[in-house]
């Protein structure tokens, strides 16, 4: 009997005999374990079930013939039993054969309406629907484990990304493999510790080649390719000094807290995958718009999908099933880089990478990958945490006071502006240029501001914005910015489900402010951990004075004076390390 009619005919069998019992509840994470435990007495009642023809056939004179209904029975507990085992081994394949082969015996045996066998024929028919149902539900909703929970299909889409991958595109694939050694471990360690399955390990490899500064035409950076909101969403720092969408750890402890939330979405690592690419907005988007009322896979949606998302996750089966199989395809990396292994340490020191790896005599590339995360290969005046190669780190210790302070100057914030508006319909022959003249405003900015390119064509009718006058919408002062009057400390305990980005919103604050408040290296919150929080505060909260140099004053000694670094001080007042400060100047202070 043909497969999938044999599950849809079990399947109708299961709503009209109503199994509710293989419905777990949707409160309880379903695993394996789970259903086996669940199973234990119907086991028992399948092994009742063959004892008691054993014993009915002990009593009856000669044999049962194995193509009589009795031996048809005897035939298919058998082989349920055997399922069963084949269940406990994860060989999930063998185990549904057999419960194929158990209910088509079943549905050969004839029977009347007062037949002895009607009530044995339907209790073993109930229990063997009930277990592949079981085995149907365990292979699809188990995250993690041997049941390949990212089936690997190999389609005409996957096997034409084959041929690019192993094709035109193999020396980018060898490079990318290569560099894999170095980072894969802690991926893969990390995909284990959250449950998820190992194959995502190789999503960096499509998404940026395994390069941590990989950058795309839509502002994607890092190895994992976070465009900054959804950075910032789950927790990844970005300043002038630093970005943490470049850290290969930080950044994959996000993908994860991003792809577990897509995947709960979801509920299948293809269509997870799929909108890992191009947004959940856009897939959900993409399933509301279907005909049919269900989702059954990501091959449902592949039609109607943008083409770059079409192509990636078939990239990316492409890419699980060649790494798979390198023999085949004569890929072969002669020297894989290793791990680097590397110490931390706290520096509230501002130096470059460069000076560093003079004084330790280290390579400055190995440096610049370890700590891939900042920005201008400097690290910033506050307090920050260094990796430095294992074998070099007591160099650096005792060298960390001889190495020069590098004066970095942060960038200080131009006022925002924003743009009085007036509307304007489009008349029958008119141009952007005609227009823009017409108002006295620039092409350019008459584009930018409908979101529309310099050449467009505009249609009869459509409103514009003119843009008029300038205003100032938000300026910060030299005087630096106050906690306002509402803002208090409270102490919030995390919930499930909980992150950094989500906590800032609802008490309006900054991720930044949070981790700084309580110390936090990383993103990553636990159910009960305990946060202090200053609500409706602002990322700068410190007030500042004022301070009338002194005769004899240095910069250095103000800055010592206020604990304050050398650079904020001179950052605060716009000067740089060559000016001059005289008695009865005043500066600003912390």
């Amino acid at each position: 009997m043909n497969t999938h009619k044999l599950a849809a005919l079990i399947f109708l069998l299961f709503l009209i005999t109503g199994c509710q019992q293989s419905h777990l509840s949707a409160n309880k994470p379903i695993t394996n374990q789970t259903f086996k435990r669940g199973n234990h007495q119907e086991q028992a009642t399948l092994q009742n079930k063959q004892n008691e023809t054993e014993d009915q056939n002990e009593t009856e004179d000669g044999n049962q013939s194995p193509d009589s209904d009795q031996g048809k029975i005897d035939q298919a507990l058998e082989l349920a039993s055997e399922a069963q085992n084949y269940w406990e081994e994860d060989n999930l394949e063998e185990a549904l054969s057999s419960l194929d082969a158990a209910y088509a015996l079943i549905l050969e045996i004839e029977t009347a309406d007062n037949s002895e066998f009607d009530q044995q024929k339907e209790d073993i028919r109930y229990l063997i629907s009930k277990r592949i149902l079981e085995i149907y539900a365990s292979r699809q909703i188990i995250v993690a484990g041997p049941h390949e929970a990212i089936p690997i299909t190999l389609n005409d889409h996957v096997n034409a990304e084959i041929k690019c991958l192993t094709g035109p595109e193999r020396n980018f694939f060898i490079r990318s493999l290569s560099r894999s050694y170095r980072y894969r471990p802690f991926i893969v360690q990390e995909l284990k510790k959250a449950g998820l399955p190992e194959e995502i390990s190789w999503l960096p490899l499509i998404e940026s080649g395994f390069n941590s500064r990989a950058l795309s035409p839509a502002r994607a950076l890092g190895m994992w390719q976070f465009i900054p909101s959804t950075g910032n969403k789950f927790g990844l720092t970005r300043n002038h000094y630093i970005d943490e969408r470049m850290d290969p750890e930080k950044a994959t402890r996000a993908a994860i807290d991003y792809l577990k939330e897509l995947h709960n979405l979801f509920g299948d690592w293809t269509t997870a995958i799929a909108a890992y690419n191009c947004g959940e907005y856009r897939v959900l988007k993409t399933i509301r718009q279907q005909k049919l009322n269900y989702l059954d896979n990501f091959w449902d949606l592949y039609q109607s999908l943008p083409r770059e998302t079409a192509r990636y996750v078939p990239r990316f089966l492409a890419t699980v099933h060649i790494v798979n199989n390198l023999e085949k395809y004569n890929i072969v990396i002669d020297t894989p880089p290793t791990p680097l292994e590397y110490k931390t340490f706290d520096i509230k020191k501002q130096i470059h990478l460069s000076d560093i790896a003079k004084a330790i005599n280290v390579d400055a590339d190995t440096l610049v990958s370890l700590n891939s995360e900042l920005r201008h290969k400097i690290l910033p005046p506050e307090t920050y945490t260094i990796k430095i190669p294992i074998a070099h780190a007591d160099q650096f210790m005792t060298k960390i006071d001889e190495i020069k302070t590098t004066y970095h100057k942060t960038p200080q914030p131009q006022p925002q502006y924003k743009y009085k508006y007036t509307y304007y319909r489009v008349r029958k022959g008119d141009t952007l240029s005609g227009i823009a003249d017409k108002h006295k405003t620039s092409v350019s900015t008459l584009a930018s501001c409908n979101n529309i390119s310099e050449k467009s064509r505009i249609a009869t009718g459509k409103v514009l914005k003119i843009p008029g006058s300038k205003y100032q919408a938000s300026a910060k002062t030299a005087s630096g910015t106050k906690k306002g009057k509402d803002s208090k400390q409270i102490t919030y305990t995390v919930r499930r489900g909980d992150n950094l980005w989500m906590i800032a919103q609802k008490f309006s604050t900054t991720t930044t402010q949070i981790k700084a408040l309580n110390k936090l290296s990383g993103s990553r919150l636990s159910s009960g951990q305990r946060l202090r929080i200053v609500t409706g505060g602002t990322e700068n909260s410190k007030t500042f004075s004022k301070y009338q140099v002194k005769s004899g004053d240095s910069p250095l000694c103000i800055a010592k004076r206020h604990n304050m670094s050398l650079d904020r001080l001179l950052s605060l007042n716009n000067l740089s390390t060559r000016s001059k400060i005289y008695p009865g100047q005043n500066l600003l202070v912390e």
